[in-house]
């Protein structure tokens, strides 16, 4: 689970130290790009704390969810209909859904400590 969260880290640290400008009719690619990234991460934490973390299916989701993201972006462009907007509310209904799963997950652990830590004292 360190691995992706230690590339978000570094992808942050590089975003912040280095001002690199986006041309405006990459915006749309750049943020599917985000959130197909974030939406694998997420996904990979969440397994990671249920358990069943496997990296090819990491690598492979990311890989899909960027493909996925490029596609749809690409052919709003050819049709002139801002299709990223579907795949934007996805991704987005997918991060939070993880991020609630995570918190949970988190919560009942936490929890769990404190209760055994008051059964021993």
């Amino acid at each position: 689970m360190w691995l992706p969260a230690l590339g978000l880290l570094i992808g942050i640290i590089i975003g912040i130290f280095f001002s690199i400008g986006i041309p405006p009719e990459y915006a749309p690619y750049t943020a599917m790009a985000i959130l197909a990234a974030l939406d694998s991460i997420l996904g990979a934490a969440r397994a990671e704390l249920e358990g069943q973390y496997d990296n090819d299916v990491f690598i492979s989701g990311l890989v899909t969810n960027a493909l996925l993201a490029g596609l749809l972006t690409f052919l709003g462009d050819r049709l002139g209909v801002q299709l990223f907007i579907a795949g934007t509310v996805a991704f987005g209904v997918r991060l939070f859904n993880n991020l609630a799963i995570i918190r949970r997950q988190l919560l009942v652990r936490a929890k769990r400590r404190r209760e055994a830590r008051m059964r021993l004292s």
